[in-house]
């Protein structure tokens, strides 16, 4: 398979799916303008036309009111959100509406709409641009909850979110967008619900999320050095989740570290630890870890900022800790080099 980058990977699935349907669209702030979110909206206004790829008004709530009534009738919307921070401004339409509208008519009502909220780090973006919220997304039944991590899921899985005939919340880290990996030209579509083991291991299990299974596959090779076996579980999508791939991981291992892209309390990482708890007690060597965001609004800060955002440093202390060895020194690595791929969105 030829090798593209992530966003390459969400442009090619859209013109697909849009080629295939001629009832899929695409809107949303800043879809068509020259940066076209990142690059991965680009071209589809001189591919497809105004009617079928279009800005909108700053209004995220009317916005995503529009696009159930269009799914509702018969067409497939994917609404782009640059920061899914502002999707708490359409909460309304998402919680009452959007996940509501199959069960409240007994079936007779399909919802076939993909939101893609874009999630992760900037240069001192501060707590309005900083937050994931797909736990919050998760807890409410009737939708789905995506967050791929390699180019070729990113790919399969929103063209099964554009296929599917209920609301799919598909969350994408802006960091990810230049990773490359390989990716079939045809077109393909993932199951939902079935988790991607990154890396085989023997010795803990890490469940980890979005951009959080970059820092883990770092610290993986970093711990092989040592001597540390880690197996590296991506569950792909939260909703639903794939809970037996990753039961039948930590069974093996004994261990388990969830690595959240988020915050820790009430969140998906709480979610795992439950399940493993539940399920592996008897297999369990020590209790189940987290690692997420520091339980505070994100600061500006840059020094304060990397406190907020865990890395693949937390990751090796914790596994260091867990399994008691000594903690490796960490002279001459570079932790914090991804950002200098980060252009921004203007």
């Amino acid at each position: 398979m030829r090798q593209i980058t992530y966003c390459e990977a969400l442009r090619e699935a859209m013109i697909q799916e849009m080629e295939r349907d001629g009832k899929v669209f695409v809107y949303g702030i800043g879809v068509p303008d020259h940066k076209a979110i990142f690059g991965s909206t680009a071209g589809l206004v001189k591919r497809f036309g105004k009617t079928r790829c279009f800005d909108t008004p700053l209004s995220e709530d009317a916005m995503t009111g529009f696009g159930l009534g269009a799914a509702l009738n018969g067409m497939r919307p994917i609404h782009i959100h640059i920061r899914i921070d502002f999707m708490l401004l359409a909460f309304n339409q998402i919680a009452n509406m959007l996940s509501c509208s199959n069960y409240s008519s007994c079936g007779k009502l399909k919802v076939p709409m993909v939101i893609r909220g874009i999630i992760g780090r900037g240069w001192g973006q501060g707590f309005q641009h900083s937050k994931s919220m797909y736990s919050v997304f998760a807890h409410i039944p009737g939708i789905k909850v995506v967050i791929p991590t390699m180019a070729y899921d990113a790919k399969g899985l929103l063209i099964s979110a554009i296929r599917d005939d209920n609301p799919v919340i598909f969350i994408e880290h802006r960091w990810l967008y230049w990773q490359k990996g390989g990716v079939p030209k045809s077109s393909y579509a993932l199951p939902f619900g079935k988790a991607n083991i990154l890396r085989k291991g023997r010795d803990i299990t890490i469940v980890a999320t979005s951009w959080m299974n970059v820092e883990a596959v770092f610290a993986a090779e970093l711990l092989m050095k040592e001597g540390v076996n880690v197996e590296i579980i991506d569950p792909r999508t939260i909703v639903p989740l794939d809970e037996e791939s990753i039961v039948a991981s930590v069974e093996k291992t004994g261990r388990c570290i969830i690595v959240d892209n988020d915050w820790l309390f009430c969140g998906f990482s709480a979610e795992v630890a439950a399940r493993v708890s539940s399920r592996c007690f008897g297999k369990l060597k020590s209790p189940v870890r987290r690692i997420g965001f520091a339980h505070t609004p994100c600061p500006t800060a840059r020094h304060l900022e990397n406190e907020f955002f865990p890395n693949a440093k937390n990751i090796i202390r914790e596994v260091e800790d867990m399994l008691k060895l000594k903690p490796m020194s960490f002279d001459g690595i570079e932790f914090y080099s991804h950002e200098k791929k980060f252009k921004g969105p203007f």
